[in-house]
């Protein structure tokens, strides 16, 4: 009789303890984001995904007259692509990832960017080089030489209107460049010169 008492106790407080378990996992934790309350932040697309919001296109030609941001400083056809940032990315980091596999060339300050980092691509058979602009430079944890691979991080986008992006807004400029001399220019002067870059738009759809 005491044996067939303490089993039941004992199921008792089993079945106790697993209804507490059950309970405990249903409730959230106090800073838990659950996917349909998830932050704006959370939510958006990656950085350089097709359907953020482009104010700068591929071949675009740009003036500080008729430019779609304010302030602008550069004049030429746009070689890459912009893709921008909503405002409440704008304190939180942003994984930049490359957007194929290839070797990483280049990663430094430059006037017009801040950090930029430069891959070497096959796409498509074709060599290019992939520029990576606004970066946050002490970010970049890749080395000169190392092989990324398509999806891996290659740093964060850099604190809009501060150094990491000379002064610019928080966004990504991607440009992809034939060949696999290294060519960063953000602009070129005369459209026929765009002949030497690629439309990151086709690549990524």
């Amino acid at each position: 009789m005491k044996e067939r008492l303490a089993l039941v106790v004992l199921a008792v407080i089993v079945i106790i303890a697993l209804v507490w378990l059950y309970a405990y996992k249903l409730t959230p934790e106090p800073n838990a984001v659950s996917p349909d309350n998830s932050s704006a932040g959370s939510r958006a697309a990656s950085i350089e995904n097709p359907s953020r919001i482009t104010k700068k296109t591929f071949g675009l030609y740009v003036t500080p007259s008729n430019s779609p941001v304010s302030p602008e400083k550069f004049t030429g056809y746009h070689t890459g692509v912009d893709f921008e940032t909503t405002p409440d990315e704008a304190n939180i980091d942003i994984p930049v990832p490359a957007i194929c596999e290839g070797t990483l060339l280049l990663k430094k300050y430059a006037t017009g960017y801040g950090g930029v980092a430069v891959q070497s691509c096959m796409l498509y058979g074709q060599p290019v080089t992939i520029i990576y602009g606004h970066l946050e430079l002490a970010s970049i944890m890749p080395g000169i030489g190392q092989q990324l691979k398509k999806g891996e991080t290659i740093g964060i986008l850099g604190k809009g209107y501060s150094t990491e992006t000379d002064g610019e807004r928080k966004h990504l400029h991607l440009g992809i460049h034939k060949g696999l001399v290294i060519n960063i220019l953000g602009y070129v002067q005369k459209q026929p010169e765009l002949s030497g870059w690629l439309d990151p738009m086709q690549f990524l759809k």
